[in-house]
C-alpha cells in the first residue's frame, strides 16, 4: 500500500522507529514497541482494510506470527502462519508493484512460497498480471463489510424491520443497562468469553481459539491500545461486550462483538448502543469480514452493508 513516507515522521520518532524495525530479509514478532511507527504511517495513509489498525494486528499477533520488516521506503509485515505465510500489502512511499515482487521473489529464493494478501482493490488494480508476471485472485471471504452509521444507530426502513423487532422484544423481556467499557469491567468481560467459549467448544475450534486469544490480549492491554468499548449489564452482570476504534478518518472499525446467546436480541441492542453512545460522528462502520462461514456471512449480509472493501491476493505466475 502506497502513502506515507518516513520522512514525514517526526525526526527522534522516525529515526528511533525505524531503526528499531529491522531490514528486510530479517524480521522481527510484531511489538507494542512498534505501535508508534505503525500509528503514525496508518495515519499518514489512512487505511481502508480492517487488518490495518494496530490494534488488530498485535492482538492476532499469535494466531498468524506476525512480524515486521523494513525494505526500502516500505514497512513490511508478514504472517508467517503456518501452512499459508502472507505479506500484507506493504505500507510504505513509493512503487508498490515493485516491492512486492521483490518480497516474492527472495522469499522464493529461500524456498518459502507466499502470497501478498488481504490487498485492497485500489492496490491490487495497480498490479498487471499479463505484462509484470502476477497472479491476482478475488478473495470474497477476506473482503470487509462497510455500513453508513446512521443505517446501524437509527435502523430505518422496512428492510430494518426484523432488527427493530429483536431489539424491541428484547427490551420488553429485559432490563438492561448499556455502559462504556472501563478496566473494572474487564474481569467480567473476560468470564463472559470464558462461558462463550465452553458453550461453542473453542477449544476444539482453531478460528473460536485464536479468537478468544485475541480477545484476551485485547483486554490485557486495553489501555496501550487506547481502543474504546461498551458492555450491556442485565441483573448487573456483563451479558454482552465490544470492542472498536477509529480505522481512518470516517470509518470506525469493530474490532469485537460478544454476547450471551441466551438472550435474543442481545447482538443487535449491544451493536446499536456501541454506535450510537461512541462512534455517531463517523460516517461509515467497518464490520470486518465473514471469514467464508456462511452463518457469519448471513449475519452481515442482514444489515445490508452499504458497499463492501474488496481484497484480493497477489502471487508470482510460475
Amino acid at each position: 500500500m502506497e502513502g506515507v513516507s518516513l520522512a514525514c515522521l517526526p525526526a527522534a520518532g522516525r529515526e528511533a522507529s525505524w531503526k528499531s524495525v529491522p531490514e528486510f530479509p530479517l524480521f522481527k514478532d510484531l511489538s507494542l514497541e512498534d505501535k508508534p511507527i505503525l500509528d503514525l504511517a496508518l495515519k499518514q495513509f489512512p487505511p481502508l482494510i480492517s487488518e490495518f489498525t494496530f490494534t488488530n494486528l498485535f492482538i492476532w499477533r499469535h494466531a498468524y506470527q506476525i512480524k515486521i520488516s523494513r525494505l526500502q521506503s516500505f514497512l513490511c509485515l508478514f504472517a508467517e502462519n503456518g501452512e499459508y505465510p502472507f505479506f500484507f500489502s506493504p505500507i510504505g512511499e513509493g512503487d508498490v508493484v515493485e516491492c512486492c515482487r521483490t518480497l516474492l521473489r527472495l522469499m522464493k529464493e529461500k524456498g518459502v512460497s507466499v502470497k501478498i494478501a488481504r490487498v485492497p482493490e485500489e492496490v491490487a488494480s495497480r498490479f498487471d498480471w499479463k505484462s509484470e508476471g502476477f497472479v491476482v485472485e478475488f478473495d470474497r471471504d477476506q473482503s470487509d463489510y462497510i455500513y453508513l452509521s446512521e443505517d446501524l444507530i437509527h435502523l430505518l426502513g422496512r428492510k430494518y424491520h426484523r432488527k427493530r423487532n429483536h431489539i424491541k422484544q428484547f427490551k420488553e423481556k429485559f432490563s438492561y443497562q448499556y455502559l462504556p467499557l472501563t478496566l473494572e469491567r474487564i474481569s467480567d468481560c473476560l468470564l463472559l468469553e470464558t462461558e462463550w467459549c465452553d458453550l461453542r467448544q473453542c477449544e476444539v475450534m482453531p478460528g473460536l481459539h485464536n479468537e478468544s486469544i485475541a480477545i484476551k490480549e485485547a483486554f490485557a492491554h486495553f489501555e496501550a491500545l487506547g481502543v474504546k468499548g461498551g458492555v450491556i449489564l442485565i441483573d448487573g452482570k456483563v451479558e454482552a461486550f465490544t470492542l472498536g476504534e477509529p480505522l481512518n478518518q470516517d470509518t470506525v472499525v469493530i474490532h469485537i462483538e460478544k454476547a450471551n446467546p441466551a438472550f435474543e436480541g442481545l447482538y443487535p441492542v449491544i451493536n446499536q448502543a456501541f454506535l450510537e453512545n461512541h462512534w455517531s460522528e463517523y460516517t461509515y462502520v467497518n464490520r470486518e469480514q465473514d471469514l467464508g462461514e456462511e452463518g457469519l456471512r448471513k449475519a452481515k449480509e442482514s444489515y445490508f452493508p452499504h458497499r463492501m472493501i474488496n481484497k484480493y491476493s497477489i502471487s508470482l505466475n510460475e
